[in-house]
């Protein structure tokens, strides 16, 4: 069994923002179909996305948080990239954390998962070129119609609990799943199948956003490091909790809920919790991780690379891992 392989820039909070582009080109480069363009505290990604310029990869923009962007920005942005680039261009959704909702953009997360379920409803109408029409709980929308050509992409959903996957049965083209190993892959990909039976909906395909840090001998210097202080905010985030606790790592979910502090928890994070979430280790490795997650239902696989001093940009993984799934 084989699985998709996909990039996502990483966003490193501890590397230079620019290096992104570089991680891009080498995506390409390597030959990798899609490209996911996210955003958390330097570039607008619909800004990042148009900056990449013309090439042969897709552009995945998102996930987009649904109570910051309504579906008629979310679209003009699509198609504007699209336009731009000439590149095929989708759209992922998510409901993004109460940090950069609330605090960074003081906005409510409140009614998040009906915000997320009418965002991809009418989605799916306007990244089509249709008027969107739609008066919900949260979202509402009349008479925009996209006056450029549609972006020709999919709409991809974000989600974990069981709102948000029936907003992905219901309108979603793919289902995008975050930090989870194969077993919690597995169980989400048969609640995803138990949904769309009840709603009589053929199942989207399950993609996973997945750590990466791979090189000949083991990961590159620092790589596993970096990956670590990435997992230390889901330490305590509900669902996660449950999933770490159950793979065997509840003493860290404790102190986590005791809400120890971040130096101390990334200290107790063990190198094979990380691994747990990813694609890390040599290339035997990463093949086994992603034949694990093809056993597990899931269909595309998308790398986030380490980027380090040892692997800058992340070039040395995504190279290494090219040609596994």
């Amino acid at each position: 069994m084989t699985v998709r392989l996909e990039v996502s820039l990483g966003l490193w909070q501890d590397r230079p923002a620019a290096e992104v582009r570089a991680t891009a080109a080498a995506a390409e480069q390597a030959g990798y179909p899609c490209i996911w363009v996210g955003e958390m505290a330097t570039y607008d990604a619909f800004a990042l996305a148009t900056a990449l310029g013309p090439g042969p990869a897709e552009l995945v923009v998102g996930p987009l948080a649904v109570t910051v962007r309504d579906p008629a920005m979310v679209a003009v942005g699509a198609a504007s990239v699209a336009d731009l680039t000439g590149r095929r261009v989708s759209v992922a959704l998510g409901t993004s954390s109460t940090v950069v909702v609330e605090r960074w953009h003081g906005r409510s997360r409140r009614g998040s998962a009906t915000a997320l379920a009418e965002s991809a409803q009418v989605l799916r109408t306007l990244l089509a070129g249709g008027r969107g029409e739609l008066a919900g709980e949260v979202v509402s929308t009349s008479g925009y119609r996209l006056r450029l050509a549609p972006p020709g992409g999919r709409l991809v959903v974000a989600a974990f609990g069981d709102r948000a996957l029936r907003a992905a049965v219901l309108h979603a083209d793919q289902l995008v799943l975050n930090l989870v190993g194969p077993d919690l892959a597995a169980r989400l990909v048969t609640r995803c199948g138990e949904i769309a039976a009840e709603l009589d909906r053929p199942v989207p395909e399950v993609a996973v956003w997945s750590p990466a840090a791979v090189g000949p001998d083991g990961p590159p210097a620092g790589a596993v490091d970096q990956l670590r202080r990435g997992l230390v905010p889901y330490l305590a985030a509900p669902g996660y909790t449950e999933a770490f606790d159950r793979a065997g790592y509840g003493d860290v979910v404790a102190r986590a809920r005791g809400g120890a502090a971040p130096a101390e928890l990334l200290a107790a994070v063990p190198d094979a919790m990380v691994a747990s979430v990813g694609v890390v280790g040599t290339p035997e490795d990463a093949r086994a991780a992603l034949a694990a997650y093809a056993a597990a239902g899931v269909g595309t696989v998308v790398l986030v690379p380490a980027s380090t001093d040892a692997d800058p940009a992340g070039a040395g993984t995504l190279h290494a891992v090219r040609g596994l799934g």
